[in-house]
Formats: C-alpha cells, sequence, structure tokens
C-alpha cells in the first residue's frame, strides 16, 4: 500500500526540524501490539471469508485497470492478491469475517494507486483521482 499522509502544518514542521533524530525516538515509543499478537493477527486475515461474487468484483476492477485507457499498466495478479487481503484486513477490523464491496472500495486507491501507470492522454489527472475514477466505473454485484 502507498499512503499518503501530506505535509505538516508550520508547527509540527518546526519541531520536526529542532527535535531529535527521529529514528532514535523510536526506542521510546510504547509497545502496542507483540511479535506473537501481530502474526496471530496477520493469520486471522487469511480466515477472513471472501465470496464468490466479492472475488468477481476484484477481477472485475483488476480487468477494468488492464484494459481501461485511463492507464497503459493495470493491476498485477499480485496486486489482486494485495487488494484482497488489504480488503479483508479492513473487514476483520471492522469485526466482521467476511469482506463486503465497502471492504474493497476503502483499501483501493492506497493498494491500486502506486501500481497503476497513467496513460499520456490521462497524466493530467492525478493518480489518486484516476484510480477513484475506474473504481466509480465498476459495477457492486
Amino acid at each position: 500500500m502507498c499512503i499518503e499522509l501530506g505535509y505538516p502544518d508550520q508547527r509540527a514542521e518546526r519541531a520536526l526540524l529542532e527535535g531529535e533524530d527521529r529514528r532514535l525516538l523510536l526506542k521510546s515509543l510504547p509497545q502496542v501490539l507483540d511479535p506473537v499478537r501481530l502474526i496471530a493477527l496477520q493469520r486471522e486475515v487469511f480466515k477472513v471469508f471472501a465470496s464468490g461474487p466479492l472475488l468477481d468484483y476484484i477481477q472485475a476492477l483488476v480487468t477494468a485497470s488492464r484494459t481501461s485507457p485511463l492507464f497503459t499498466e493495470g493491476l498485477s495478479p499480485r496486486g489482486a492478491m494485495a487488494l484482497l487481503q488489504a480488503a479483508r484486513a479492513w473487514a476483520l477490523l471492522a469485526r466482521r469475517n467476511h469482506v463486503v464491496p465497502e471492504d474493497v472500495q476503502a483499501v483501493w486507491v492506497p493498494v491500486a494507486n502506486h501500481r497503476l501507470r497513467a496513460s499520456q492522454s490521462s497524466q493530467r489527472s492525478g493518480q489518486r483521482e484516476l484510480a477513484t475514477q475506474l473504481l466509480a466505473t465498476v459495477a457492486i454485484p
């Protein structure tokens, strides 16, 4: 996934400039999950059910990315698998044991955005905007 955080405001940026090396500060961060729990959660993601129609939806998105004139390069099979796993993780975070189309939509741009290559004719639009446009063209089953 590629997640954009944007720029900090002036005050926060100044604190970054005046502060310590952020890599050194990592040691002082409190632990949120121990490695055993993190691995257990990663395994739980694989158990989240994705129905046939949901997989059809993912395949339709992938196919659209490959055939759309907006892009010269669409999602690869590995990108499709990443999309499914991210949607499963999103569903797990929502405390569900199954994936719904809204999970796929929620993770679509962060998963697909950096994997898609805009065509010459569509490069004037932002990459995120193009990914969002493509999402809107594929019907939910």
